[in-house]
């Protein structure tokens, strides 16, 4: 029997979306909106996450239930750490450097300035 090898080489990959957000304005539009807009700034980063690293590396229901709920919230920051951050730095060509202990921590009191730091690593791609 003859087996099928599907040949990946050709496979354009997927265009990484754009959302470059000034880290100041995650931190203002944060406290402005009492915390709803880690929501929608938790969605838009996991699909960054995804196509950097060519795999679900956060689902939108953790993106979703992140700005929700404080357990999924650090769950979602370790999950940042650990498997989106390194992809990120690497596609950038920035140092690597694991920040993965200080996103637990700052994502259980400081969600806000978590994000911040995030969101200027992933700007890194836009550069």
């Amino acid at each position: 029997m003859e087996e099928i090898v599907q040949e990946t080489w050709n496979t354009p990959r997927k265009p990484i979306p754009v959302f470059k957000v000034d880290p100041v304005l995650v931190l203002i539009f944060g406290f402005l909106t009492c915390g709803l807009y880690l929501i929608y700034w938790n969605i838009k980063v996991a699909e960054v996450f995804n196509a950097v690293s060519e795999r679900e590396v956060i689902s939108q229901p953790i993106a979703i239930f992140a700005g929700c709920c404080y357990p999924v919230n650090i769950y979602f920051f370790y999950l940042a750490g650990r498997d989106g951050l390194p992809d990120v730095y690497h596609r950038s060509g920035s140092a690597q450097k694991d920040d993965t202990v200080l996103l637990l921590i700052l994502g259980l009191f400081f969600p806000m300035i978590a994000a911040m730091i995030v969101q200027n690593d992933i700007n890194k791609l836009y550069n």
